[in-house]
Parts: C-alpha cells; structure tokens; sequence
C-alpha cells in the first residue's frame, strides 16, 4: 500500500473544513482592522494634540503664520488612507 487509509481525505469534509477556517480568518482580519482603525484615531487625537501644543501661545510674531513641517501627518507619521 503505498498511501495510507488515514491520510486520505473526504473532497467535500476538506472543503467544508476549509471554508469553516476561512470564516474564521475573515472575521479575525475584520477585528484586527477595526482595531488599527482605532489605534490610528487615537494617533491621530495625540498629534493634533501636540500640534496645538506645539503653536506659540501669543500667536505667530512678525505677521507670518508657523510652518508646517510634518506635512499634518503627525509627528514621524506619513499620510495613509485606508479603503
């Protein structure tokens, strides 16, 4: 006997069980999403928080307003959109 009986395999179990695993996949992929998601707005709140803390209290001197330069992505952040 060249393959044994307990490694053959039901086409259609494997097929269920794969499916049952993919599901599973899925929905772990659709968690750890909504929580980068998360992590990414409170990124977001913590930088525009330390933009504005950053800003001169009296106001820019000189008539020139600061400039930006992180792009308003935040501090070591690059923009990102996500779909």
């Amino acid at each position: 006997m060249s393959r044994s009986t307990d490694r053959q395999t039901d086409p259609a179990a494997a097929t269920a069980s794969l499916a049952a695993e993919a599901a599973l996949l899925e929905g772990r992929l659709s968690l750890l999403r909504e929580a980068i998601d998360s992590v990414d707005a409170r990124i977001d709140a913590v930088s525009e928080t330390l933009r504005r803390l950053q800003r001169p209290v009296s106001g820019p001197t000189g008539g020139k307003a600061p400039e930006r330069q992180d792009g308003g992505a935040g501090p070591g952040r690059s923009k990102r959109g996500r779909g």
